[in-house]
């Protein structure tokens, strides 16, 4: 095989608060990702592949989520592909959680809120609120929420690989905007580390992005002990 293409529809959560799981820049955009083998590269197999994707789809508009100074970041802006903002990737290491000291982030009183939790596999479009309230069972998700008399304050959830990989790709936290500097994001995240490793004991690293223009967000995950991983960048084609 010298490459492949592939084409997916991106389904974001349920609550617009929530960075989705994957990068649409425009609501039900679907995601290109497309690789051609080393060995096969600057034959035009790349420009084939896209070409039949552009063929196979009736959509207005195509995404792309590239690492910085990639080939495919190349590839994109050769194709007409127009740049929409870029992400920052951090990576949280178990071993490098004190986890004394995140016990004690999460056992903090915030007056007037409680912590649920919610496991099992996430709906092809899950709400939260919906999730919240049906029964746990085993599965890849994990679900911290904070609310104040069964209102949805903030949540978090974070998403295992399949075939125990160690690494699982966190989302969030989002915290809605009437219940906004409480500090909830830092709790709601810290109980799901914290929840996660009780769930899934053989995940060793968690693995989150979020825009780079949030500086919030970056800050809350910087605290808990997220470093720099990578960069990428997003990209979006108009069809015709």
């Amino acid at each position: 095989m010298a490459g492949v293409a592939t084409l997916r529809t991106i389904t974001p959560f349920g609550h617009a608060l929530l960075l989705p799981p994957a990068p649409a820049t425009t609501p039900g955009a679907p995601e290109v990702s497309l690789y051609v083998e080393p060995q096969w590269r600057r034959r035009g197999i790349g420009s084939r592949l896209l070409a039949t994707v552009r063929e196979q789809t009736a959509e207005p508009r195509l995404v792309a989520d590239v690492a910085e100074g990639t080939p495919g970041e190349a590839f994109c802006q050769r194709h007409g592909f127009r740049h929409t903002r870029s992400r920052r990737h951090d990576l949280l290491t178990y071993c490098d959680v004190h986890r004394a000291w995140l016990g004690e982030l999460v056992d903090a009183e915030h007056p007037g809120y409680r912590l649920t939790h919610w496991t099992g596999d996430l709906p092809n479009a899950p709400r939260v609120e919906e999730l919240l309230r049906s029964p746990s069972r085993p599965g890849n998700a994990v679900l911290t929420a904070a609310d104040a008399n069964g209102d949805l304050a903030a949540y978090a959830v974070a998403v295992v690989g399949a075939l125990f990989e160690p690494r699982a790709r966190q989302y969030g936290p989002a915290v809605l905007p009437d219940h906004r500097g409480q500090q909830l994001g830092r709790w709601v995240n810290a109980a799901l580390i914290q929840r996660l490793r009780e769930v899934h004991p053989h995940v060793n690293e968690i693995e989150t992005a979020a825009a780079e223009d949030d500086p919030h967000l970056l800050a809350v995950r910087e605290h808990l002990g997220f470093r720099f991983l990578r960069r990428t960048h997003l990209y979006e084609l108009a069809l015709p």
